[in-house]
């Protein structure tokens, strides 16, 4: 049974500081919501829209309380029982080796996971996303995915997960070796996935020739932006909801644009969708991210590393405190207990992080009414988008400061309007 040390303690108390700053942001959230249409969204919203939106982030808010709650009880009761503990024993009956034992533990412990929250996840598709009108997933759309992303975590990650405990039970400094297999597969996922893996859910479909065709590669001229391919992705297949995103590195890069932001955009609006993304690769955002996520990785893989070693103090009090006695300090286990022991240390960091990504949001807006000569193209496109998407237009500052990687669009709409004429600063 889990024995609850010091570690045991510090990290339950974590955990609950955690869910309760959550619960804080969520209903600090839910008092901040005005009745009154804030006046630059006049143009956008109706009465019964605006309604709308607000009923609707108070139907998102209580589920992820309830989401929260019931993913904290499972793992609290599954630790409290000695699940992991158990689970570890019943794996090391089968009398595998320690990497098949690895494989079988930790996706085992996933799968289960995935088992237990399906239930909310079909809510959240069936009756909360589509009570607004979201939801265009068919059953038989939704089984179909669960099935490939099923497939496609063993497929993928089964390799990347057996080589990295291979290189922690066989490998001198295998915190080192195993960052740089696990950079060098991300990278590759990254560069391989919009060709080989994202056509598995969404159909890609050139974009017809036309004016906003033709518009779209303008303004990639303009701005030296080295577009190869525009695509429309077939969104409305699962969602109403509107996006757009980049594909490719170096010189290859491809758009991809919602078939749902196509139909309720002026070319103008998504030529200012495209600019805002052509000024975070113009302004080195996409470069910047891509080395902190390297650092932080390397950082994660050595305290890893520290974490598994059996003479360490620190590493017998953890595997103490999930049930585990030294002799079954393992990187399987420790692999899991460091995700359960670095949620909250993650958390933290993403206040910063959110920061950091919110600084470049205003960079690259700021591109973009330079790149247009004017902000106003960008300001209608995030107004469509926010009454599109129901998004909350009062989101409280402290739900801001724990989750928002964009800043809110009132703020980016006031940062936009006094951008001077013609900056793209």
């Amino acid at each position: 049974m889990p024995e609850f040390n010091t570690v045991a303690i510090l990290l339950l108390i974590a955990l609950v500081i955690l869910w309760n700053l959550d619960f804080v942001a969520t209903l600090l959230t839910l008092g901040s919501l005005k009745p009154e249409l804030p006046e630059e969204f006049a143009d956008t919203y109706n009465p019964a829209k605006y309604s709308q939106s607000q009923e609707y982030t108070r139907a998102t808010s209580r589920f992820s309380i309830l989401s929260s709650i019931v993913s904290l009880t499972i793992l609290l009761c599954f630790w409290f029982l000695g699940g992991f503990s158990w689970w570890d024993s019943c794996t090391r009956s089968l009398s595998l080796g320690e990497v098949s034992t690895g494989l079988i533990y930790v996706f085992g412990l996933l799968f289960g996971n995935y088992i237990l929250s399906l239930p909310l996840t079909i809510y959240a598709t069936f009756i909360l996303e589509g009570r607004f009108g979201f939801n265009k997933t068919t059953r038989a759309t939704f089984v179909t995915d669960q099935l490939k992303t099923v497939l496609l975590t063993a497929l993928i990650g089964g390799p990347l997960l057996a080589g990295i405990l291979l290189i922690f039970q066989n490998v001198p400094d295998a915190w080192l070796w195993a960052w740089v297999t696990f950079s060098v597969f991300v990278l590759a996922i990254t560069y391989l996935a919009p060709s080989l893996i994202m056509p598995l859910f969404n159909k890609f479909e050139p974009m017809e020739e036309g004016a906003l065709k033709d518009a779209i590669y303008n303004m990639a001229k303009e701005c030296e932006f080295p577009l190869t391919e525009i695509t429309v992705m077939d969104g409305s297949r699962r969602s109403a909801k509107s996006n757009a995103f980049f594909m490719g590195f170096g010189k290859n890069k491809k758009i991809a644009l919602y078939d749902t932001l196509v139909e309720n955009h002026s070319t103008e609006e998504l030529v200012a969708v495209l600019a805002h993304e052509i000024g975070h690769f113009k302004r080195k955002h996409i470069i910047q991210r891509i080395v902190l996520s390297l650092a932080q990785f390397a950082i994660l893989f050595y305290l890893l590393g520290q974490l598994i070693d059996p003479e360490s103090g620190f590493s017998r009090q953890l595997f103490a405190a999930f049930g585990l006695p030294a002799a079954s300090i393992s990187p399987h286990a420790g692999l899991v207990f460091f995700g359960i022991l670095f949620s909250p240390v993650s958390r933290f960091l993403g206040v910063f992080l959110n920061a950091w990504s919110r600084k470049h949001e205003f960079e690259a807006d700021a591109y973009a009414a330079g790149a247009q000569r004017t902000p106003e193209h960008l300001i209608t496109a995030l107004k469509k988008l926010s009454a599109d998407n129901l998004s909350n237009l009062t989101p409280h500052r402290f739900r801001v400061l724990l989750d928002y990687s964009h800043p809110p669009v009132l703020v980016r709409i006031h940062a936009l309007r006094k951008l001077p004429p013609g900056s793209t600063t």
